[in-house]
């Protein structure tokens, strides 16, 4: 890629497709894809397998490590695109923290869509019994934020697609390393 690295932050609910956007993204554009989850010390991947929601203190390190993270990225050159909740403006705040400008892409919809593809999933460690935690501390973008907000009743290729053609990120049929 050419010009200044980009930094996209894919966010919303667990079960919203965050994951599976941001790979959308990184295939169409060759951003460097990372999942926020990977980032988790045992400690927090045990409370969450659980049902025992996460709080604040829990998460402040994780979301250090991920501004670190695309940071150093931004430091080789290379632009990135992450899946991860960044449910409050605080946690936002944090991971604007790493490089100079992170664009973030809320996906958003009706709970009783995102509880049926959860229910649906068998290889994730976060419950359906999560959902209502989750929606309940999400604080949406606010007007001054850099991003925008997705539907997700639409098809993951759709959300990728319209990510990249709203954020104007160019497309690549090379992949970043």
């Amino acid at each position: 890629m050419t010009g200044e690295p980009r930094h996209i932050v894919v966010m919303g609910v667990s079960g919203a497709g965050k994951t599976t956007v941001a790979r959308g993204i990184s295939e169409l554009t060759g951003l460097r894809f990372a999942e926020a989850d990977e980032f988790h010390p045992e400690e927090n991947v045990a409370r969450m397998r659980a049902g025992i929601p996460l709080d604040d203190a829990d998460r402040w390190p994780w979301l250090r490590d991920l501004a670190s993270w695309m940071a150093a990225r931004h430091d080789e050159g290379v632009s990135t695109v992450l899946a991860c909740s960044a449910l409050k403006r605080s946690y936002r705040d944090v991971l604007r923290q790493g490089p100079p400008r992170v664009e973030f892409v809320h996906l958003d919809g009706s709970a009783e869509l995102i509880r049926e593809r959860m229910t649906r999933r068998t290889d994730h460690y976060m419950s359906a019994g999560l959902l209502d935690s989750q929606r309940a501390i999400l604080e949406h973008l606010g007007p001054d934020e850099s991003g925008i907000v997705l539907e997700v009743a639409l098809a993951p290729d759709e959300l990728a697609a319209a990510a990249v053609a709203r954020l104007g990120l160019a497309t690549s049929t090379l992949r970043s390393r």
